[in-house]
């Protein structure tokens, strides 16, 4: 993979400099139709500090970012969302949704006029919680360290503790989605997609204690290592759900197949339907119409 992504790197930095016919890169020549060109363009600069250049490794660890971290992981969740608008049991979220949508008139709003739409915001928190994309992740300590726990336990010799001892280079598993669905945070109706849960006056308080850098949700995680594009993915999500359900209906196809969250080797669960010979292919069957017609 790193022998392959390199190489890329490489190719690209070719093909700049052929293109450049012999003239220097500046920062503010620097455009392209693609991230990698961007990111190799403003590398080979000339008036970029050598302090402020990326090393190769750094190039591809960008990249790396944008497509797993970054693109994958939003186009998932519209897809998701999407899903869930078209079941029987939240068509009318899909309808109280698409009435606060064509409230606007502009179709291209600005990003001040879709964040003062309380719907649109609730409903996206909502599938960042109830469809996390990502079900877990894991971080490794630098250093032995402990970790408190809010309830006591009773360690192997019977000892009561109140925290976990963890030693340096030890993996420490994240469940984001079973914070995100944890009953004894959200409710009863933690396993419903309920937009609602997050309007004003429908306060959950221990979400609270969840240190996550959206509203408790942990889907973004938190601290220093959190997301760093969340704002960019929100803003991303408002923007897409906007265009499409502004405009097209969703329902479920007639004897739809049973669609499954299937985690593969690409991090993010994805939707899937399972195959004959039980094999599981990356499926979403949806019946799209345009909004209005019969």
């Amino acid at each position: 993979m790193d022998r392959i992504g390199m190489k890329i790197v490489q190719d690209k930095r070719d093909a700049v400099v052929a293109a450049s016919n012999g003239r220097e890169v500046e920062k503010k020549t620097v455009e392209g139709r693609d991230l990698l060109s961007v990111l190799v363009k403003a590398n080979m600069a000339t008036d970029v500090k050598d302090s402020e250049r990326m090393s190769d490794e750094e190039v591809m660890g960008q990249i790396c970012t944008m497509l797993i971290a970054g693109h994958e992981t939003t186009a998932t969740s519209v897809t998701w969302l999407l899903y869930d608008l078209s079941l029987p049991q939240y068509q009318h979220v899909q309808t109280k949704l698409r009435e606060e949508l064509l409230t606007l008139t502009s179709e291209r709003p600005t990003m001040e006029e879709l964040n003062n739409l309380p719907y649109l915001d609730a409903v996206v928190r909502e599938n960042l919680r109830y469809r996390s994309v990502v079900d877990s992740t894991s971080r490794c300590a630098i250093k032995d360290d402990v970790i408190p726990v809010s309830t006591p336990y009773k360690d192997r010799k019977g000892i009561e503790r109140m925290e976990f001892r963890i030693a340096a280079g030890e993996q420490i598993l994240i469940p984001i989605r079973s914070l995100d669905r944890d009953k004894g945070i959200w409710g009863e109706d933690a396993d419903e997609f309920k937009p609602e849960r997050w309007m004003v006056g429908n306060t959950h308080p221990r979400s609270a204690e969840i240190p996550g850098v959206l509203s408790g949700v942990l889907t973004f995680l938190g601290g220093p290592r959190a997301c760093i594009g969340y704002r960019f993915a929100l803003m991303e999500m408002k923007v897409l759900i906007f265009t499409v359900v502004r405009g097209l209906s969703f329902e479920l196809p007639e004897s739809p197949p049973l669609i499954e969250p299937r985690s593969r080797i690409d991090i993010v669960t994805r939707p899937a339907i399972r195959q004959a010979d039980g094999s599981y292919k990356n499926s979403m069957p949806l019946r799209v119409k345009l909004f209005g017609s019969d």
